[in-house]
């Protein structure tokens, strides 16, 4: 099982490699979208993972089902993990929320940013369709630290009020 590559390494800060489209269903990205979904599965507090949190420089991240269930009241799925390949924010809202982030690349460490209230995002699925989609609250939050993941950002760049809170143990 791939383990989650943590802030030092390097393939977090690099500009993730958009997937061809003709290369969607092949082995090679079901592999990854497979080991993302399992590193993502082994994290409790995890809600979604991108894949250069497993080492691989390719534009994609999952998002759970339990989390899309959680924060979407519209999520019509049955329940498993949403797949974002190529993801691309298209809309922004100017009123921005300020809240609580974490990341399993960054453990245990938490802060405050920013972000903006709704975000809207075009990507292909896992078996090349491509779909849109708006979100609002905690799941906008997810798209935008999932497509900084994608273009090297990590939370801590953009965070305030950091500070390290260990699991209990």
């Amino acid at each position: 099982m791939k383990s989650i590559v943590q802030m030092k390494d390097p393939v977090l800060r690099k500009k993730a490699l958009d997937v061809p489209v003709k290369d969607i269903g092949s082995e090679k990205i079901r592999r990854v979208i497979s080991e993302m979904k399992e590193a993502l599965a082994t994290q409790d507090d995890g809600v979604a993972i991108a894949a250069p949190q497993i080492g691989a420089s390719l534009r994609i991240f999952v998002v759970s089902g339990t989390m899309m269930k959680m924060a979407d009241k519209e999520y019509k799925g049955d329940g498993s993990d949403m797949i974002f390949i190529n993801p691309e924010i298209t809309k922004l809202s100017r009123k921005k929320n300020e809240a609580e982030e974490g990341c399993l690349s960054v453990r245990w460490k938490y802060g405050k940013v920013k972000r903006s209230e709704k975000a809207s995002i075009k990507a292909y699925d896992e078996n090349g369709r491509l779909f849109e989609r708006g979100s609002s609250g905690l799941l906008a939050q997810v798209f935008q630290h999932e497509t900084d993941h994608l273009n090297g950002v990590l939370f801590i760049d953009k965070a305030y009020d950091v500070r390290d809170i260990p699991p209990e143990m």
